[in-house]
Order: structure tokens, then C-alpha cells, then sequence
């Protein structure tokens, strides 16, 4: 019997529910993975269901492999596993078994980003089309809505009408999908698209994924979109039982298509759901969680839920306001010193905000202060260069497909120039083959590009026979390779060392994923490492993590700053725009996730002074406001009060002595035309004044600045003299 003696009481009503459908609304930090696990593990163990009948779906491969390992150490003397995956790992599953019923091979390749980018640059090239008029991501995105929207090709171009600009929209997209329909490729999209499509058109092959999984299990169910809930649908039929896992409260990826709606309405579509609330939050203080609750409940969207925790702290939320940005970086910096000095490490702490551009002046601050900081989410592992690389010269020796062929051909340089690759190009389209193809019948060229040409197809014709030795390992094979390509020597002459690391790392990818699956072949791990693009880099030092709120959903620290809660910021302006109650409503959701992130102490800031992205005075975030006032305390700068400081001078609670700086500088008061100096732009003169801010216009190249009147840097020119 599985142990659920520690669970609370709701928690062990969702691990041992006997019911055919059921949906776990789980708070904050109120222990789903534990409460999913142990399901899985009941199933297996108390009920004596067949683990290969489990299905378990999640949409990261860090959460996938959490869930693995947990239900491993729980079912230990199981022979078999569960199936538990990401939603494009199983559909790509299903598809190299069922494919080949839509017209394509078992091997067919999956693009990633840079994939598609490589498509549409040959489609503007050929199409004579301008970049700059038709961003390659706003085509990306236009794709990808139609095919989202099941808009066919032809239905675009009736949608486009006479308007030339979508015209070329259409244009672009039939070149995309005849490029794909050449080179045997589904994109992220279409692996579930094709997967739904199948379904429906073959019940034989529905029928026989339907009989394959009994149980299946949705994590993060707030965040699917409708074509990823149709596929639910359909494999659950009207024999399976399903199981949902999520937070109405945390659903902020509407942007990428995700429906709150799903997961609010589940009962209506499943009768006779049962429905459990875990309400006990295991995360965060007590002042934290109240704060947080008092805030989402502004909503009216959402399955009410009253969190508790019995984590009792002495620290209220702090709200600092700040005179500006570049304040609240430096009272930012200043605290997180205070706290390490305490014993606090930089990588307990975490600073979220609301989009990438609001990191400039913290990290300019902390790179002043020397305090250590990475940016979460930067360039992540397989979307480096190097790597991107070295895994096309692997796709040579399995698919030997044009995009990756056309990556790698001329890297390092053989002296294969653009002509050269469009003669090859098209004389692989007039034959109707993939140009490695072309290349093994013999290039249509002569002399030294043919010699080139020919001993690059004599070296991956070498990996390709020692890649189908029965005893081959495949990591001293991509050593091979990676030494043979003259990639790594190209790497070593150029002294790019991180590149090199970058490289030893993948090796070790590659050993470790052979070891681990010692059956598995080399097309195994291409398919893996093409839907691996969250995988953890782990951290060697100590850090503090900059990233913002989206980044940060399903991570938690022990001490989180929430920077610029500005109306127009924080919530974003943008997203209220687009539609105000449930752009504001998504807004609160995201505030909701930050504020929660936190285990012990949150720091919430928000900066005065003259907006160049708004374009006006910022003010205080509404979400402070709706903070239920015994769970904050307001320290700083009172934003309302239009910036006119000595009157305020009484409100204000000193964090910090660079303040204190503020405050007992003279507050110069300016009259047009007076002459001023600021200590970065130099000399000028004050054009305009009014509440609370002047312009001033300052000499080539800095212009007219609208600057916060008691700013420290700026002085009369006749007090400096």
C-alpha cells in the first residue's frame, strides 16, 4: 500500500478517489506533484492497473523527468513505467508508429525555430521578399495561427482578397508547407495538429490509442489551448478515466492560445467530475499567502478557493517606492547585500519583472555593487550555435535532411560559395531529391568544389556505416565526428573556448542519454533532443536569478523582489489594451505567480519619475493597492503626491542611506530658461516646467530630457559655480 498517512486530508481524497473523471484545483505551492505522483503510483500498486496503461501528461521535460524520478522511487519493484511525457513527446510518439497512414515516413524530420527560420529566409529569397517589411517571426507567428485556425492554404489566400501584403503572407505560407511536404517535416504545431487530424480521420488507429492508455493524467491543465484539449478528447473516449491537474489562478499563457476557460468549464464537457480543492499552501509565510489571496480575489473568473499555510512569519510584505528606477535598483542592490550579509545565498533570492527591458538599470546596479546575478532563460543549451551545430552533422548521419545539411556544409569553411549552394539547391528541386542525395550521384560541378564535395560525402558515408555496427557507441562515434568534421579544430583556432565546453557538455548529453537508454538509436536521441528545449543548466556558483514572472512559473525562492509595479508596467499596458477585464484579469493571474514564488520574505517595488516607454509620470500599481493592508508596509517614497519630496518628507520610512542622500540635498525649484548642469548630460537649459518635472535641453547628442525636478544629479549652474 502507498503511504499517504503524511498527506492532509484533501490531498489524500485526490491520490485514492475512485471517480471516472476527476479535476484537482491546486493552490499555490499546495503539493500537486507529490499529490500526481502518488496517484500514479496507486494506480499501480493498491489498484494493480497496468503501469503500461498510465498515461501522464506535462508540458516541460523538467517536469516530465521530476515526475519520472518521483514515481520511480515509489514504485521500485515494478518492472514497467508509466508513460510520462511532455504533449509533443507522446504526439511524436504516436506519429512514428501511425504516420505513414498521412502519407509520410516513420523518420520524418521535426523542425525547431531555427528550422522554420531557415524555410521562410528561402522563401523571401526566392520570392524577392524584404525582411524588414515582413519580420521572419511575424511570419512565424502568421503560420502558425493558421494553422492553429485549420486555415488551409487555400483558405488564405481567400482570406487575402486583393490586399497585396497578405497576398505575400499567403505566398510565404504555401512555400512553408511544400518545403515541409519535401523534406518529410512537422513542426512543433503540426505534431499535434497531425496527431488530432489522424485521429479523427482513422478510427482504427484512435481506437487502438485509446485501448493503449486506460488512465490519463493533464498536468498544468489551466494551461492548454483547444487543439491540445481536443487530443485529450479523443484519447480519452468514453472507456478512459481522466484525471486533471491545475490552477485557474495561474493561467498566464493566453498569449500562447492557453483557455482558463478549459479547465473552469471541465465539468460541463465530463459529467459527474469530482472536483477536490487543495487549499493548504506548504510554500509560502502566512503574510505572504493572505497578500497574495487578498489580490487574486479581485478576480471573478476563477474557482473560488480559500489557501491557508500554518507558516507563521514576523515579515510583512514590503512595498518600496522609489524617486525612480535607477533608486529602486540601488535600494534593490542594498537590501539583497543586507540579506546575504545575514546568511541569505544569491541564489535563494530571485528578482522577477514584468518583460526582459525592466532588467537594464538592476543589472547595470548589481554589476556596480559586484553582487553575482545570471539571467534566467537567456540563450538556453540547444538553441546555442555550437550545439545547434554539432547536431546537424549528427542529422547528416540519420536523416541527412537539406536544412541540415545546408547548416553544416560550409562550417567549418570548404570554400562552398552561395552559387554553388543555389546550383545545388536547385538541381536537388528540378530532380525532385534532397541534395545529399544529389551530392552521392556525383555534384554537377568540376575541379576543386567537386573534390570538396565528394570527400564530404565519403565522410558521412564513413559515420553512416559505423553508426550501423551493432556494437557502435554513439558518443565516441560523435567525438569522431566532431574531430573529423574539423569543427572542433575550427573552434580551437578561433580560441573559443566556451564553444569547446559547450561541445564536451553535449558529448556527455549524448553518453549519459546512451547509457540510460542502452537500446535506443541515434534517431531516439534527435527526436528527444528536438523537444528538449527547457532543459536545466545546472549552476556552479552563487548566483541571484533575474527573469521575468513567466520564467519563473513553477519555481519557488526563499526571498523574491517583484520589481516595477507601475500602472502601465505592471499591469502591462499592452495586455490591458487587447482587452481590458480580461487583460487585466491575465495581468492579476501573473502578479498572483510572482507574489507567490516567494517562500519567506517579498519585496514588492515600484519606481517614480518620467516614463519614456509610457511616455508620463509612473504611478503605483493598482495590485499594491488591492494587497490587503495587514499583510504589507509601505516604506519609500509616496507616488501619489506628484514627487514634491520635502512635503512628504513625514511619510517617508528611510531603507537606506542613499535616500537619506536624496532628502537632505537642497530641492533646486527652476524657472524657465534657467541654466542647469547634470552630471551625465552635461550643461543645459530648462525649457518647459511642471509638476514635479522640467525639460531641459541639453547639447548634441543627448537633446530634450524630461527629468524629476529634485533628481541629485542635476544642479543650478550658479550653485555650481
Amino acid at each position: 500500500m502507498i503511504d499517504v498517512s503524511f498527506l492532509n486530508d484533501n490531498q489524500k481524497e485526490a491520490v485514492l478517489a475512485k471517480d471516472k473523471y476527476i479535476r484537482v484545483v491546486a493552490g499555490a505551492g499546495s503539493g500537486k506533484t507529490s499529490v500526481l505522483t502518488m496517484r500514479i503510483a496507486h494506480l499501480i500498486q493498491d489498484d494493480n492497473i497496468n503501469a503500461h496503461k498510465i498515461l501522464a501528461i506535462t508540458f516541460t521535460n523538467k517536469a516530465a523527468n521530476e515526475m519520472k524520478d518521483r514515481v520511480r522511487k515509489l514504485i521500485k519493484e515494478e518492472t514497467s513505467t508509466p508513460w510520462i511525457s511532455t504533449i509533443h513527446s507522446l504526439c511524436v510518439r504516436i506519429l512514428r508508429e501511425d504516420i505513414m497512414a498521412m502519407g509520410y515516413p516513420r523518420n520524418f524530420t521535426i523542425l525547431d525555430a531555427e528550422d522554420q527560420k531557415a524555410i521562410i529566409k528561402d522563401a523571401y529569397k526566392e520570392l524577392n521578399i524584404d525582411n524588414t517589411i515582413y519580420p521572419y517571426n511575424a511570419l512565424l507567428d502568421y503560420i502558425a495561427n493558421n494553422k492553429c485556425g485549420g486555415i488551409t492554404l487555400e483558405r488564405a489566400y481567400a482570406l487575402a482578397g486583393s490586399f497585396s501584403a497578405e497576398k505575400t503572407k499567403a505566398m510565404i505560407y504555401e512555400y512553408y508547407l511544400n518545403a515541409q511536404h519535401n523534406l518529410y517535416a512537422l513542426d512543433f504545431d503540426d505534431l499535434i495538429i497531425w496527431t488530432v487530424n489522424m485521429f479523427k480521420k482513422y478510427s482504427e488507429i484512435l481506437s487502438k490509442w485509446q485501448s493503449r492508455y486506460s488512465h490519463i493524467h493533464v498536468d498544468e491543465f489551466q494551461d492548454i489551448d483547444g487543439i491540445q484539449y481536443e487530443l485529450i478528447k479523443l484519447l480519452t473516449g468514453v472507456d478512459n478515466s481522466l484525471y486533471v491537474v491545475g490552477d485557474p489562478d495561474q493561467t498566464i499563457y493566453t498569449w500562447r492560445g492557453a483557455d482558463v476557460n478549459i479547465i473552469l468549464n471541465f465539468t460541463k464537457d465530463f459529467k459527474d467530475t469530482k472536483t477536490i480543492i487543495l487549499n493548504e499552501n506548504y510554500r509560502s509565510t502566512e503574510y505572504i499567502l493572505n497578500g497574495a489571496n487578498s489580490l487574486i480575489k479581485n478576480n471573478r473568473n476563477r474557482v473560488e478557493k480559500d489557501l491557508y499555510t500554518n507558516r507563521i512569519s514576523n515579515h510583512k510584505i514590503v512595498h518600496y517606492s522609489s524617486a525612480s528606477d535607477e533608486y529602486e535598483a540601488l535600494w534593490l542592490a542594498n537590501k539583497i547585500n543586507e540579506l546575504h550579509d545575514e546568511g541569505e545565498k544569491y541564489h535563494d533570492m530571485a528578482i522577477l519583472y514584468r518583460s526582459n527591458y525592466l532588467s537594464r538599470s538592476i543589472e547595470k546596479t548589481l554589476i556596480d555593487m559586484r553582487i553575482p546575478y545570471i539571467i534566467y532563460g537567456g540563450i538556453r543549451f540547444y538553441e546555442r550555435q555550437e550545439v545547434k551545430d554539432a547536431l546537424s552533422y549528427l542529422r547528416m548521419v540519420s536523416t541527412s535532411d537539406d536544412l541540415a545539411l545546408r547548416r553544416i556544409l560550409n562550417r567549418p569553411r570548404r570554400g562552398i560559395g552561395p552559387k554553388t549552394m543555389d546550383t545545388l539547391i536547385n538541381t536537388a528541386r528540378d530532380k525532385n531529391k534532397s541534395i545529399y542525395e544529389i551530392l552521392k550521384e556525383g555534384a554537377p560541378f568540376s575541379g576543386k568544389v567537386k573534390k570538396t564535395l565528394d570527400d564530404f560525402v565519403d565522410m558521412v558515408e564513413a559515420w553512416k556505416i559505423e553508426a550501423k555496427k551493432e556494437d557502435v557507441v554513439f558518443f565516441k562515434l560523435f567525438e569522431r565526428i566532431i574531430e573529423e568534421s574539423g569543427y572542433k579544430n575550427m573552434l580551437e583556432e578561433n580560441d573559443e573556448m566556451d564553444r569547446i565546453e559547450n561541445l564536451k557538455e553535449l558529448i556527455d548529453d549524448v553518453k549519459e542519454f546512451s547509457e540510460d537508454n542502452p537500446e535506443a538509436l541515434l534517431d531516439d536521441y534527435l527526436q528527444v533532443v528536438a523537444l528538449y528545449g527547457d532543459r536545466e543548466e545546472t549552476m556552479a556558483s552563487d548566483f541571484i536569478q533575474l527573469m521575468t514572472v513567466h520564467a519563473a512559473k513553477g519555481l519557488e525562492f526563499n526571498t523574491v523582489f517583484v520589481s516595477d509595479l507601475n500602472e502601465g508596467i505592471f499591469p502591462n499596458e499592452r495586455a490591458m489594451n487587447e482587452g481590458y477585464k480580461r487583460g487585466v484579469e491575465e495581468e492579476r493571474r501573473l502578479a498572483y505567480v510572482a507574489f507567490t514564488r516567494a517562500r519567506n520574505r517579498l519585496f514588492l517595488l515600484d519606481a517614480g519619475g518620467f516614463s519614456y516607454i509610457l511616455q508620463r509620470v509612473r504611478t503605483t500599481s493598482r495590485f499594491i493597492e488591492e494587497i490587503d493592508e495587514a499583510c504589507i508596509e509601505h516604506i519609500g517614497v509616496n507616488n501619489n503626491d506628484n514627487y514634491n519630496y520635502l512635503s512628504n518628507k513625514n511619510k517617508i520610512q528611510d531603507e537606506g542611506t542613499f535616500y537619506t542622500k536624496l532628502l537632505d540635498s537642497e530641492v533646486a525649484i527652476y524657472k524657465k530658461g534657467e541654466a542647469v548642469i547634470h552630471e551625465t548630460f552635461g550643461e543645459g537649459i530648462v525649457i518647459s516646467v511642471q509638476k514635479g518635472t522640467i525639460d531641459v535641453a541639453f547639447a548634441y547628442p543627448h537633446g530634450i530630457k524630461k527629468l524629476v525636478s529634485g533628481h541629485p544629479k542635476l544642479h543650478k549652474k550658479s550653485e555650481v559655480n
